[in-house]
This record gives structure tokens, sequence and C-alpha cells, in this order.
């Protein structure tokens, strides 16, 4: 095995020896001997191909251009010309061109062509790489098998192969080819490039001069990839990247443009290097002199006056002159959701507008500028076009945008589609909201229109649920599906079984739990979330079914008796709208439930032995969901206020105010279970810096009654602390999870029974994604949490909280869903629990 080296200068020294002829020397051909510095002219009698293996003959003779019977001159152009023609197809490695003989009148003369072909390459392979870091290399140079093997691809393998890693860091990379014939097959060899990356290369410090005015925080967080070892930069890479470094340092400058210092510059970065490899860079600022704006002028406009334009501009005379925040102000690219000049023009319409801020004078430190404005004319939309949906039907994501064809372009329009899209939850929603993958504006303004494209790409979303847990003094195994694209109107179709029907987004699930012999449980749900309209009207339908024999007794003396059991029936039907006030982001939603419990000789956990309750209610929900996307929101919020009610069954009697309670049995009692109950959730999210988010979140839930008399019902209540994992429930509470305390041992517990009618809950979150794939998503997470649980109104305090904080992982695999592990510290626990506590969380937890 060789070295090869891939130092330019030999590609410069095959090209000189493939026009040798235009170089005066003495050609010998046999015996014949030919004078270079004396051309002469030939016919020519025959020419011969040699050296060839894969080439052929004909090939070789088209691009040559010289046929039996032309007259050339030797030496000349003509020749010269038609070696290098042969010589930039790039198949060969050396060129020879002969005469072979010269007939006696010396006016015809026999010609030899003899090509030394590059060597095929049968094999590519990669040393001193790991196999990840190997399949993104051949992704990159796409170099096949049976390729020739020229100088080109060498360089521009190696340098592809640099860039790769100097992104990662490795400054020093160096990249050697090694070159191994084959042993079977002529003039094919083996290819290895061997990867010497070095250490990588990480920032240890950058330092400023000339920077009075700027700190060396608001500088380090102006440059977005060129980071030192600064606590801020905690989450932030340190590895320098020199594709980005020219990037940054144009957002240095940008800094101090920000600060009115419009000549500001860079006079000098120098880079070092310490001892242990890391680097320095040091910055040289001249930051010149400051400006003011002073008169603001508008020029073009005919939709909205000067007076609007500028009232939305929000640059004063005399202000700094910020051209960064300007620009931002008119074009977009500054705070998140920021109304632009732009987008008040884009969302009447005026995709075509056009502005420019003209310096039109410089009086001392203060700018005059002029606003030239191109309103054009507005554009509709003409074509919408889907692409990459292979499962999902492409009406499904149709009628989830708000481009339809022959509307009026609005920019708002367009964001809230590609929002929709990567709310859905069928395709990535990376991909979706990333604007060199994910769309495409395609404008006409010939025509005044505008085509969209929206590339989608599918995930999968079905998930399957297999585990096992104790809980109850039992074993309790699951096994649930998930089908969140189901499709009911593709049923009979065979070919759209895949391998149920799918397409559609429709939600269809079936869960069952049992330990075998004491306990069972049956739920099944179907989600249609388009029924009918122009916009979404959500219907929804479950229903469920528990029992449990004794238990207990069975458990412990393996005595199994069906005649004592509790047994639980619920269903419930749901309809949701959107509405379009106070916006189009607001949903009501209405729902129907209905639960019985039916017991006999029932000795465990209930309030009563023998007996059946009902519950009747209707819930009303009205929500705000503005997020980014689901699974990992960066933006948005998500709010929620319901109430749910029963009728008011003990204030329907005739004399229910004279009714003495106590005379009645339980059983009599909650025979038909009454109570309102109103709650409020809601969570902002904000982003940071980078994929940094934040999240701030609070709830609150009252259970109420309508009779002083009849009390506080027994079911619907709240359960709080723990993993917020329902388990085995019997009187239908919701779970909270609080991190850092035992499961409900933040609840009041009475007469065995608990009795959480009031609780609240807030929580600060910070959030760090890890992966974010379709196949797998994972998020670090750090959090402050506090929330307490009460038994009646009058106990409440929304400062007598419960206060935790601690670490977790998030890890959402489509198949299975939404996993978690947390850490939590309760700083409040009781006396003699356990402070420390670990928690594992399936599904989003409340």
């Amino acid at each position: 095995m060789q070295t090869v080296s891939t130092n330019p200068i030999m590609k410069i020294k095959r090209l000189l020896a493939a026009i040798l002829l235009l170089v005066p020397s003495l050609l010998k051909a046999q015996d014949i001997t030919v004078d270079f510095n004396a051309p002469a002219t030939y016919v020519v009698g025959g020419l011969e191909v040699t050296g060839l293996k894969y080439l052929s003959k004909n090939q070789v003779s088209a691009i040559l251009g010289i046929s039996v019977g032309d007259k050339v001159t030797v030496p000349g152009e003509a020749v010269s010309d038609a070696l290098k023609r042969i010589w930039l197809q790039g198949a060969a490695s050396d060129i020879g061109f002969y005469i072979d003989s010269i007939v006696p009148t010396r006016d015809t003369a026999f010609f030899r062509l003899d090509i030394a072909e590059l060597p095929r390459v049968l094999k590519w392979d990669y040393k001193g790489v790991r196999k990840g870091e190997k399949d993104d290399l051949k992704e990159r140079l796409n170099l096949r098998r049976g390729g020739q093997l020229s100088e080109y691809v060498k360089e521009s393998s190696v340098d592809v192969i640099k860039k790769f890693y100097k992104e990662k860091g490795f400054l020093n990379v160096e990249v050697d080819i090694l070159e191994e014939p084959d042993s079977i097959i002529n003039n094919a060899i083996k290819v290895t490039f061997d990867v010497h990356k070095g250490d990588k290369v990480k920032i240890r410090e950058i330092s400023y001069e000339g920077n009075d005015e700027l700190s060396k925080f608001k500088l380090d967080r102006k440059m977005k990839k060129t980071k030192d070892r600064s606590w801020y930069n905690f989450f932030n890479s340190k590895k320098f990247k020199e594709d980005e470094y020219d990037n940054d340092k144009k957002s240095l400058v940008e800094a101090f443009n920000e600060q009115g210092y419009r000549d500001a510059k860079i006079l000098k970065d120098s880079i070092y290097f310490f001892e242990d490899g890391k680097m320095g860079i040091h910055f040289v600022m001249d930051k010149g002199k400051k400006y003011y704006f002073r008169n603001i002028t508008w020029t073009g406009n005919s939709k909205y006056t000067e007076e609007e334009l500028n009232s939305l501009l929000r640059i004063e005379k005399g202000s700094i002159y910020d051209v960064v925040n300007m620009e931002h102000r008119l074009y977009g690219g500054g705070k998140e959701n920021e109304y632009t000049i732009s987008k008040l023009y884009r969302d009447q319409g005026y995709l075509f507008f056009n502005v420019t801020p003209v310096e039109l004078n410089i009086d001392g430190d203060s700018v005059d500028v002029e606003m030239r404005m191109v309103e054009g004319k507005p554009a509709t939309f003409n074509k919408i076009i889907i692409n990459g949906n292979t499962i999902t039907n492409e009406k499904v994501v149709r009628r989830a945008v708000f481009t339809r064809p022959g509307y009026l372009f609005r920019q708002t329009d367009f964001e809230r589609s590609v929002r929709e899209i990567a709310s859905m939850g069928n395709f990535d929603a990376e991909v979706a909201a990333d604007p060199a993958k994910g769309y495409s504006i395609i404008p006409n303004q010939l025509n005044n229109t505008v085509d969209i494209a929206y590339n989608v790409e599918e995930k999968s979303n079905s998930q399957l649920e297999l585990s096992g847990g104790w809980g109850s003094g039992m074993f309790v195994g699951t096994v649930g599906v998930s089908f969140n694209n189901f499709s009911t109107a593709n049923i009979l179709r065979k070919e759209s079984w895949k391998p149920v029907p799918l397409g559609d987004a429709q939600q269809l699930a079936f869960r069952f739990q049992t330990n075998g012999k004491y306990y069972t449980a049956l739920t099944a749900s179907f989600v249609e979330p388009w029924l009918i309209g122009k916009k979404p009207t959500q219907l929804s339908f479950s229903a469920y079914y528990t029992k449990q024999t004794n238990s207990y007794f069975s458990y412990y003396y393996n005595v199994l008796n069906s005649d004592q059991y509790m047994e639980v029936y619920g269903a419930s039907l749901g309809i949701g709208d959107r509405l379009e006030w106070p916006d189009n982001y607001f949903v009501l939603y209405n729902q129907l439930g209905w639960q019985s419990y039916r017991l006999k000789d029932w000795n465990s956990y209930f309030i009563y032995n023998t007996g059946v309750s009902h519950n009747i209610s209707w819930s009303i929900n009205l929500t705000r969901n503005s997020t980014d996307q689901m699974l990992y929101p960066r933006s948005g919020s998500d709010f929620t206020f319901g109430v749910q009610l029963t009728p008011p069954w003990s204030m329907m009697k005739k004399g229910w105010r004279d009714v003495d309670y106590s005379s009645l049995t339980v059983q009599e009692h909650y025979n038909w279970i009454e109570y309102n109950k109103w709650t409020f959730k809601g969570a902002v999210y904000t982003k940071l810096v980078g994929d940094l988010v934040l999240m701030a979140r609070a709830q609150f839930g009252y259970l109420g009654y309508y009779n002083r008399k009849w009390g506080y019902s027994p079911f619907e209540g709240y359960m709080v602390g723990g993993d917020g994992m329902s388990g085995y429930n019997i009187y239908g509470s919701d779970i909270i999870a609080l991190r850092g305390y035992e499961n409900y041992s933040l609840t009041p517990y009475r007469n065995g029974v608990y009795n959480g009618n009031v609780y609240d809950k807030f929580t600060v979150e910070l959030r760090y994604p890890v992966i974010m794939q379709p196949s797998s998503t994972i998020y670090a997470l750090a959090f402050l949490e506090g929330g307490n649980c009460w038994e009646n109104i009058q106990q409440f305090n929304p400062f007598q909280i419960k206060r935790s904080a601690g670490v977790g992982v998030r890890i959402y695999l489509p198949i299975v869903g939404l996993l978690g592990i947390d850490w939590g510290w309760g700083f409040d626990a009781a006396s003699g629990a356990d402070k420390s506590q670990f928690h594992f969380m399936i599904g989003q937890q409340l």
C-alpha cells in the first residue's frame, strides 16, 4: 500500500506531459527521426489506440477528432487541441502520441495514441473515523464503486472531509489517501481515506479591546456560534467553527451598530493557542463616532400614512442610530412575534412590497433617513402544493392550512399554516418549521400570484403499550394500542392497511389491564378531529369498564368469591369547535359524561358496601393553544378554563332545605353524585437562547357543592403529589403530579378517603433538547415546583405551598410515546418522609 500525495503540482506535471508535442524536440519512431523545429504536414494513413481497459476505441476517436485521411501538422495546434480534449475527460493518468511510421513519399504517416487510464475504485473505505461519522461522510462525498480516482476526486474529497471535521472542532485534521491495487482485477484499486483528527480545538477565552461602552457579556451573547468558557455559555458549544466565524464577526460589529456606532469595524482579530491545545481570540475594535436619528421620511407609500408607519417603526428624533433594530422593524428577524412594516403590508397581500432605507444626509452626529417604498400590487395564492405525505391523506393537510387558492396572500395565514402542520403530530415538527426544508414560497410577480409548497416528513405516531406494575396489593399487566392517524373511510381499502387503515388523522385507542382473577379494566376511545365544515369540529367518544373482586381476601388466602365485587361503567361524548373570536386559537369543547358505580358486599376502599351511584356531568372547556408544536414547544402559550357540572340533585327534591342528611345511609346520600368543578391551567413557553426554553405553568382546581348540607363529593376530587401516574383510581379523581414528594402525600386524608377539594400548583422549568429526530426526541430539564392541596376553600392559601426542585429527562419514542424520569427534592416533606424522590412517568403529566 502506498500513500499518494494530493499536491496539485502533480496535476500540472501530467498536463505538461500531455502537451509534450508543443515543446521543440526530436521524436523517434522506428528508425525515422522527425525534426520538431521544422513542422511537417501528413495525411493520416492510420491511427491505433492502445492501453484501453474501460473506454472504447470509438469513444476516444470521437473525442480526439482525428480520422484516417485527415491532414495534420506535426507539431501543430490541431494535434495539441485534440490531446487536450482527451486529457480534460479526466479518465487518463498519462497520454502519449507517437508516429509509428512514415511512407517513403513522406506525405503519409501512421500514428499511435497510447492512453494510461486512471484506475477504477472497487471499494472506498475510511480509517480513523467512527461508524456514525463514516455514514455522514459517505452521504457528503457520494463516491460510487467503479468510479475513477482522479486528482480532482482526491482534492475535493479531502476538502470535504476536512470541512466536516473542522465543523466539529477538529481544526488540525489531516487526511491521507491510501491506494491498494486489487490482486485480481487489473487496473483496479481499493482507496482508504486515512483521517487523523487530532485533538478537538475549543475556545478557552475571548477578549476585546476598544469596547468601552459594551460589556464582554453583551458582545459574547451577540456571537451565536463562537463561545468561550464563560459561565453564561454553559449550554453552548465551545468548539471553534471556521464556517461560522465570519458571520459571528459581522454580528460583533452589529453589536456596536446597535449602539449608534455606524462606522464600527474590527481592526484585528488574533487567534492564539494555550499549551493544552485550547485557543483564545482577541478582538481589537474601532467603534468610531456615535450617531443619532434626526429626520425620517417616507416615499412611495399610498396604503398607509407616514404617521401610521412611524408609529410602527417606533424611532423618535434623537434616538440612537441603531441600524440593526431599524432593519428588524422593517423586515423582521428581531424579537419573536414582533409586528413589522413588512408584515403589515404582507398581511394585506403586498407580497412584492419592498422598502429601502437610504441615508440622505449626515450632519455632524445626526443622520437623515428616507424610506423608499415600492408597494406593488396585492398577490393571491395560486397553487398550494403538499409534498412528502406518504401516509396522511392530502385532504388532512389541506383542511388544516389557512392558505387557499384564490385567497389574498397574508403572511399571518402562511405562518399559522406552518404552525398547524407542525402541531398535527403526524409529521416531523422540526422539518415542518425549518425554512430550508419545510416550505417554499414561489412568487410570480408577472401575474401577482404566489405558489406555496409545504414539504412534510411523515413520522410514526401510533403507540403500543406493554407494561406491568404493582399497585393496590397486586400485580397489574397492561396492553394498549393507540392509532393516531386512523382512517375509518379506508377500512375497506386493502392498500390503506399499514397495518391498519391510516391517513385521516383520527385517533383510535384500546387499553386492557388485568391481573388475571381480581382486577380487570378495559377502555376504548375514538376521536374524529374534523367532523364537518370548513373549520375543525372535533367529535370524541370514549367508554370504559373496570371490575374488581375481593382482591385482598383472595390474594392472601387464595379464595376467590366472585359474588363480592365493585364495577365501574363510564362513557363520554364530546364535541369541540374552533372559535373566531377573540381569535381563532380558541376552542370551545363540550362533553357529556356518565359513570355508574355498582358494588355488592364490597368491604375495601369505598364509602359503602352495597349499592349504586350515578355520575352524570356536563363539561365545558375553553382553551387557547398557540404553541409552535406539541412535543417540544419553543414559543406560544396553552391556557384552559374548564367547568364540570352535575345537576343539583339534592336541590331538586321538594323541601330539600329541611332534609336531614345525617339520617340517610351513605348509599342513599350518594345515589346521585353532585358537584361543580372549576379548573384553570396555563403554560407559557419562552425561547431564551438557541433551543433553551423556559416553561412557566400555573394550575388551580376547586371542587365545589350546591348544597352546604349535602357537602363535598368524595368523587372527582384531587390527589396531589408524586409522579402524576393515575394507577388504580376508584373515585375518578384528578391525579396531580408534584415532584419531590411521595404519591398523593400532599392530599388531605380522612376516614379512609382522600379529601382533596382545592389545589394549586406552580412550575418553572428549563428545557434543553439533546436529540430532535423523528425516530426519537430527548430533552433534559431542571425544575422548581410548588403546590398544595386543601380539604375546603376556607383553608386555601396560595402562598402555603410545598416546594421542590430537581432535574429530569424526557424521551419520546413514536412506538411508545413520552417517557420520563425525574429526581426531585421536597423541601417541605413531612417529618420522617424521604425528601429525595425518583419519579418515572409515562405520557404528559398534569
